[in-house]
């Protein structure tokens, strides 16, 4: 397996709720590469959770936390990174996100919003219609996730496993075509 990759790092893009996380470790399970997830990153260095964050610091500040730990991300090899959902926003990631192969989790926004609905620690999702929330924030954000190397487009009821199988036999064809971009 590590031979397919040539080292190479993967980061994961896509939308809160889209399996990011569970599918980076089960990445990194296969590759035997170590895995990381940014926002539990900026829990551990800030001491608070992500919620807190936000509502005494704002989301600006957790986007510069994003970058910073995006940065040092970066220059990891042999690692599956999990992204926050807005981590594409910044032009100044991409820069970071090239240095490695990058991966769309596309999800349809009712399939975010049904596995989100209960799920407290989302700040950008309370809202009057965190559904409608969830649209705009796709919506707005699509043309960035396009910029990934791979865009695996899901309906939700794939398995982790059957994701990360599909990653696996995608990228073959994507390291070809792309020869990575370092």
């Amino acid at each position: 397996m590590n031979n397919t990759l040539k080292n190479c790092s993967l980061f994961l893009v896509g939308m809160m709720g889209a399996g990011k996380t569970t599918v980076g470790q089960e990445l990194a399970k296969r590759f035997n590469y170590r895995f990381f997830d940014t926002d539990t990153l900026i829990e551990r260095v800030t001491g608070t959770d992500i919620p807190q964050l936000f509502a005494t610091q704002g989301e600006e500040r957790f986007r510069q936390l994003e970058t910073q730990i995006l940065g040092q991300l970066s220059a990891q090899l042999r690692s599956v990174i999990s992204t926050g959902g807005g981590i594409v926003l910044k032009p100044e990631n991409w820069g970071y996100l090239r240095h490695g192969i990058v991966v769309w989790l596309d999800v349809p926004p009712e399939v975010l919003y049904d596995r989100l609905k209960t799920d407290e620690t989302r700040p950008l999702l309370k809202t009057e219609n965190p559904l409608e929330t969830l649209q705009k924030l796709c919506d707005r954000r699509q043309s960035l996730y396009a910029q990934a190397d791979l865009h695996l487009t899901l309906t939700g009821a794939e398995s982790p496993e059957k994701v990360t199988d599909t990653v696996l036999t995608q990228l073959p064809r994507i390291l070809k075509s792309n020869s990575v971009h370092n």
